[in-house]
């Protein structure tokens, strides 16, 4: 039987229920948006007290850590009281402001080394390495300069190379390997200097070549525009061609002429006459140093070099950067049992981007691990060059100005204030005092 046909009001009511139903959808959907915003507001507060629940007092051995490293950090002597009120009354994880990676104008910086103190100073920081692209001609400025303030310098440099793969497999790759030495700086100076010698003089062939690359690409720049840039005595690197570029109105900035033209196998790019790796991490180790491979995050495969570069005696990584800790390199130091280090890379490039000195956060038990491995290597590295100083000093081989001296600080000072010596920091016969305590030179020279 057909069904009767819908009257007027009949129609007004079905398309009132259909209303109804779709309000009703429409607000359960707002609903349960809102619902989910709640949640997720709430998920939030719960991880933010989490984080808040996480933060611990420190350990015995992290108070015991910052104890040692505060103390290291001002040559072994009293600290202020600010200082000591700093590690009992210190409540989340302890740290010592330390930048181990930071660059003056003697390479590729903006700023002088004395400069660098000063900023370095200002930002709280403690102990400062400067490390200079293959020279170490700013670390008797910036010594000297951080006798005025609580600033420690460690002597380092960065030494340019390149790394081949072991089994032939893959391509050649730029890397940069830091080394640090004690305060009386590396044992086989002469060694050294003329190692990093040969690579500022292979700098000067290099930039000479990625000029002409750029004068095929119509930027014709001069190679005294460029040497001009670096400073005087300072062997131009990519920085000052990208500088000289930026002065010639080819590119806006320095960011531009690298990520077009100067990176890595970049149309302008040009290699120099860098030595491999495993022939500077030697070279670090033979000269008393320690080895630490610079922004590993940059190679293309790094997995390989830092397994080989290991093998070559190669002491820690960089893991360590201004936004935090990289946790796959951190996996890779463990697995090869390498120090976990960091630093800024300070250039003072007037870049927004570019980390300033002392900002990365490293923990105190990283530094207390490194020195842990650095000071024995130091310890030895000067015991050799006071070695040396006797050999050569007249008045300690047996001349008629022999002194005779009855204890090993007394030994270690006459050392340091003989004529024709240059050195200035006593802060490196710390270390030694202790195996010297017992000697006693008890012979007269005639």
């Amino acid at each position: 039987m057909p069904r009767p046909a819908a009257t007027s009001s009949e129609e007004e009511q079905v398309v009132e229920v259909d209303v109804v139903v779709e309000e009703a959808v429409v607000v359960a959907a707002v609903d349960a948006l809102f619902d989910d915003d709640v949640a997720d507001k709430q998920q939030k507060k719960r991880r933010k007290k989490k984080k808040k629940k996480r933060r611990r007092a420190p350990s015995e051995e992290e108070v015991a850590a910052l104890r040692s490293v505060l103390r290291w950090a001002r040559h072994g002597e009293a600290g202020d009281d600010d200082d000591e009120a700093a590690v009992l009354t210190v409540t989340r994880r302890p740290r010592v402001a330390v930048e181990l990676h930071a660059h003056s104008a003697c390479s590729d910086g903006s700023l002088s080394p004395s400069s660098l103190v000063h900023r370095a100073h200002r930002n709280g920081v403690k102990v400062l390495a400067l490390t200079d692209h293959d020279t170490m001609a700013g670390v008797a400025e910036a010594t000297e300069s951080a006798k005025h303030f609580s600033i420690r310098i460690i002597p380092g440099v960065e030494i340019s190379a390149m790394y081949s793969p072991s089994d032939g497999i893959g391509v050649e790759e730029p890397v940069h390997i830091l080394a640090y030495y004690g305060s009386l700086g590396p044992s086989k100076p002469q060694e050294l200097n003329r190692f990093l010698g040969s690579i500022r003089d292979g700098r000067y062939t290099r930039a000479k070549e990625m000029l002409q690359k750029l004068r095929r690409l119509d930027m014709p720049i001069e190679l005294e525009d460029v040497c001009t840039i670096a400073g005087d005595g300072v062997a131009p690197g990519r920085l000052h061609v990208a500088r000289a570029m930026v002065k010639a109105g080819y590119v806006d900035n320095l960011r531009q002429s690298f990520s077009r033209y100067l990176y890595d196998g970049g149309p302008a790019y040009a290699t120099g006459k860098e030595p491999t790796g495993e022939s500077v991490v030697q070279l670090i180790c033979r000269t008393g140093g320690v080895a630490v491979l610079a922004h590993p995050w940059s190679l293309k495969n790094h997995v390989d070099v830092i397994k080989d570069l290991k093998a070559a005696g190669l002491h820690g990584i960089e893991v360590y950067r201004s936004d935090g800790k990289l946790s796959g390199l951190s996996d890779l130091a463990d697995t090869y049992d390498l120090l976990k280090l960091g630093g800024s890379d300070y250039h003072g490039r007037d870049e927004k981007e570019e980390p300033d000195v002392g900002s990365v956060d490293l923990p105190v038990l990283a530094v207390s691990g490194f020195l842990d491995v650095a000071q024995p290597i130091w310890h030895n590295s000067t015991k050799e060059i006071l070695a040396d100083m006797t050999e050569r000093t007249p008045g300690l081989n047996g001349s008629k100005r022999f002194q005779w001296t009855r204890s090993g600080k007394d030994f270690c000072n006459l050392c340091l204030l003989s004529p024709g010596l240059k050195v200035t920091d006593d802060s490196g016969v710390e270390v030694i005092q202790t195996e010297f305590a017992e000697i006693a030179l008890s012979s007269r020279g005639p």
